[in-house]
């Protein structure tokens, strides 16, 4: 659980010491969905030169530093990493690239780009990028197979909900946008990826919730993934109005059921995935009280 918790105190520092948001290195892509025994490129543009540290953070390990370069001379941890690790600067720009080969899937984890802060008259900090997660396996990486926006109206307000369905690897990131194209924060929720029991296929589920006076407003569920990126947008009430008319006068329309369907299923998942979720944090939680108390007890008794 040390290893664990490590990487997002020391990521939480590196953005507290950084008063100017252009000092974070910028990791390009987020996500890289690989096949076993070929090649992955990431990229580290920073807003100056620095000497640059890359790290690897595989599952269930402590973060690991791969190497450091200075221009165009890397310096390994590793001599053996040598035979599969490549690290290059651009000859011009702070731009610098890391390649792995012979990828395995115990290549599989989240790779960052990092520099130090100097400072004469107190610890130097470390400057963690938003990192690239890598996923090796016999699998390449698929664009979803279905993507929709499913409404429902309750008293004064309205929920849309964001349904994409069957893509890999399962990395995926969904906002909600205005007419204005301005990201949407308040009153978004977004559900873990789930699969199911059978198929390699990830699902997703985000929900928006408007007052219903906005209803006439068109919102758009923009997703980005390895393989592909695109915008949804939502249905606009004329069309929302006909629909559930249908709903109610042909009670056998399939398409209408399965939309329905469909959106009980996405949000009763998503509502247990985030019940689950809360479970762990407060087991958490009890086992270390209860690791904090047991001394105390004990020390009382032989006193």
């Amino acid at each position: 659980m040390g290893s664990t918790l490590l990487l997002p105190v020391l990521l939480a520092t590196s953005f507290w010491s950084c008063g100017d948001a252009q000092a974070v290195p910028v990791q390009t892509p987020v996500l890289q969905g690989k096949v076993t025994g070929s090649s992955a490129s990431m990229y580290c543009r920073l807003s100056n030169e620095h000497v640059v540290h890359w790290y690897q953070h595989l599952p269930g390990k402590p973060p690991k530093r791969i190497l450091y370069m200075w221009r165009q001379t890397a310096t390994f941890d590793d001599n053996s990493d040598r035979r599969r690790f490549q690290a290059q600067k651009h000859s011009t720009e702070p731009l610098y690239y890391l390649t792995i080969d012979n990828l395995t899937p115990r290549d599989s984890g989240t790779y960052y780009c990092t520099y130090c802060i100097i400072r004469p008259w107190d610890a130097d900090v470390k400057v963690f990028g938003s990192g690239t997660k890598l996923i090796v396996s016999n699998k390449g990486s698929s664009p979803p197979e279905n993507s929709e926006i499913l409404q429902k109206t309750h008293e004064n307000q309205i929920t849309y909900v964001c349904l994409i369905e069957k893509f890999y690897p399962e990395v995926i990131r969904v906002t909600w946008t205005d007419e204005e194209n301005k990201e949407i924060t308040d009153n978004v929720v977004k559900g873990d990826t789930w699969k199911p029991a059978e198929g390699d296929e990830y699902s997703v589920g985000s929900w928006l919730t408007v007052p219903v006076e906005n209803k006439h407003k068109n919102y758009y569920c923009k997703y980005e993934h390895e393989s592909q990126q695109h915008s949804l947008m939502t249905r606009d009430s004329k069309k929302n109005a006909l629909q559930d008319e249908d709903c109610s006068t042909h009670p056998g329309n399939g398409t209408v059921f399965n939309r329905d369907h469909l959106f009980h299923r996405t949000a009763y998942l998503v509502y247990i995935a985030l019940l689950l979720k809360s479970s762990m944090y407060y087991i958490i939680v009890l086992l270390f009280m209860y690791r904090m108390w047991a001394p105390t007890k004990q020390q009382g008794k032989k006193a």
